[in-house]
């Protein structure tokens, strides 16, 4: 199957924005801090960032807590061209369970998982619609074990529906993810060895 290189698709947008001399307003939805070192330090340059913590899949919900805790840190700590914002995304885990209920045993990766991308995906679209924000995103992509194919997927269809524009992104190529870990060591984030879910654990 012929897969886009959403890396390239994002370089074209960045690459418009920079020629017109704009700064854009991004709602990023992160599902952490370590996930959203590499992609805040990339793009900060070229947007004005809101970042939105929307994660009813964690659980317990003081991981859900500690995680947030460290996305606070992070923004706090990470020297960036233009400051970034936070939205701290309601605890909703019965959404979670909804959305995920029959899917319990499905292998991590799969179903499952999609129908939770847009769970998250979908919230943030919502709320850059509500806002005002010129394109919406995730730093979900940057997960080796994360479906970017089907995250941009789901990001464009949202885009659609609600009338704001996706940011298509790979966050792992050109070693996002291998820059990931190096800030998390840099700035001693909490790194997590489970996606979140109780099924990941």
């Amino acid at each position: 199957m012929n897969q886009t290189n959403y890396q390239k698709e994002t370089d074209k947008i960045i690459s418009k924005i920079t020629e017109q001399g704009t700064l854009p307003r991004l709602l990023l939805h992160s599902c952490c801090a370590p996930c959203s070192s590499y992609t805040l330090e990339y793009l900060s340059d070229y947007f004005d960032i809101t970042v939105l913590y929307f994660n009813p899949n964690i659980s317990p919900e003081d991981e859900f807590e500690k995680r947030y805790a460290e996305q606070q840190r992070l923004i706090a700590s990470l020297p960036v061209k233009n400051p970034v914002k936070l939205i701290k995304g309601d605890y909703d885990y019965r959404a979670f369970l909804d959305i995920a209920a029959g899917l319990e045993s499905v292998p991590e990766g799969g179903e499952r998982c999609f129908k939770c991308y847009r769970l998250r995906l979908e919230k943030t679209a919502q709320l850059a619609a509500e806002q005002g924000f010129d394109y919406f995103c995730t730093t979900l992509s940057i997960s080796p074990l994360k479906n970017a194919q089907k995250i941009n997927e789901i990001g464009f269809a949202l885009a659609q529906q609600y009338g704001v524009a996706w940011l298509p992104s790979d966050f792992k190529k050109r070693e996002g993810y291998k820059r990931s870990i190096e800030l998390s060591r840099e700035y001693d984030l909490y790194r997590q060895n489970f996606c979140g879910c109780v099924f990941s654990r």
